[in-house]
């Protein structure tokens, strides 16, 4: 496993192939770094996300995640098509595998995941930026699920993901044709939740996740798990939901939170 060198907040982790590592405040900033391929997702790329998430997922001083892509013009424009080619069947299985353990990963962290959308968010970097908790994008982004001019479809979570944030028939449209949105009707179906300047996209992010910050991260664990449990194969979201709400009643930053409330102060939450 690749050594994370992390000395001091605002200072860069080393040790990666195909991703760069920072720290900015408490927020783990992952940018995929194959600008020359337009940051195209590969086996080990994906392989590399992973282990970025069970480590900012591990420090306890990382309280969120943002997710970009190098360069001005792609955040991820899909997956490396040369790694596909002459797959056997457990070959393709064994890869979509791989891509859905990841992306779970993402969707069902405790942290919040921003995806900072630079420019073009295509096929994999479509599915990509949907695992993420939220999502912005800069006015020069471009969405697509284009797999089917490949003879392929989805095969990361897009064909599930999509469908929940545009509807069924928004995401049937899009994956039929295989047509590339532009930023504004990505925000018009709630693909995404704003769009800003590219050179504002960053701050944008890291100023959403500020305000997240602000609120208990025990609390922002609960609300992802019971959001999430509405889409979980054989769970009960309703029966989630009222887990999480009873078991908040029991830490410290409930107590912390009402007080404040009634105190008219700002809470200092903890995180027990």
């Amino acid at each position: 496993m690749p050594i994370l060198y992390h000395k001091m907040k605002n200072t860069t982790l080393h040790s990666f192939e195909n991703i760069l590592l920072s720290i900015e405040g408490n927020t783990l900033l992952i940018t995929i770094n194959r600008p020359d391929k337009l940051n195209a997702l590969t086996f080990h790329t994906v392989r590399e996300i992973g282990l970025a998430m069970d480590y900012a997922l591990a420090n306890a001083d990382i309280y969120g995640i943002m997710i970009t892509g190098a360069g001005a013009k792609s955040f991820v424009a899909g997956a490396d098509i040369s790694e596909f080619i002459g797959l056997s069947l457990e070959e393709g299985k064994k890869l979509s595998i791989h891509g859905h353990e990841v992306f779970s990963k993402i969707e069902n962290s405790s942290k919040p995941v921003v995806a900072a959308i630079n420019g073009f968010a295509l096929g994999g970097g479509c599915e990509l930026a949907m695992a993420c908790h939220l999502r912005i994008a800069s006015s020069n982004a471009r969405f697509g699920q284009p797999e089917v001019k490949l003879g392929l479809i989805p095969g990361y979570g897009g064909t599930q993901r999509l469908t929940m944030l545009v509807g069924k028939t928004n995401a049937l449209k899009l994956m039929l044709t295989g047509d590339m949105i532009l930023a504004d009707e990505a925000f018009r179906l709630g693909l995404i939740n704003q769009i800003v300047e590219q050179p504002d996209l960053i701050n944008a992010c890291l100023q959403l996740l500020d305000k997240i910050y602000a609120q208990s991260p025990l609390a922002i664990g609960s609300v992802i798990k019971s959001v999430n449990a509405h889409y979980a194969h054989g769970v009960d979201g309703f029966a989630t939901e009222i887990s999480e709400f009873c078991t908040c009643f029991l830490t410290d930053d409930f107590k912390e939170g009402a007080s404040a409330f009634i105190e008219k102060r700002n809470p200092v939450f903890k995180k027990k």
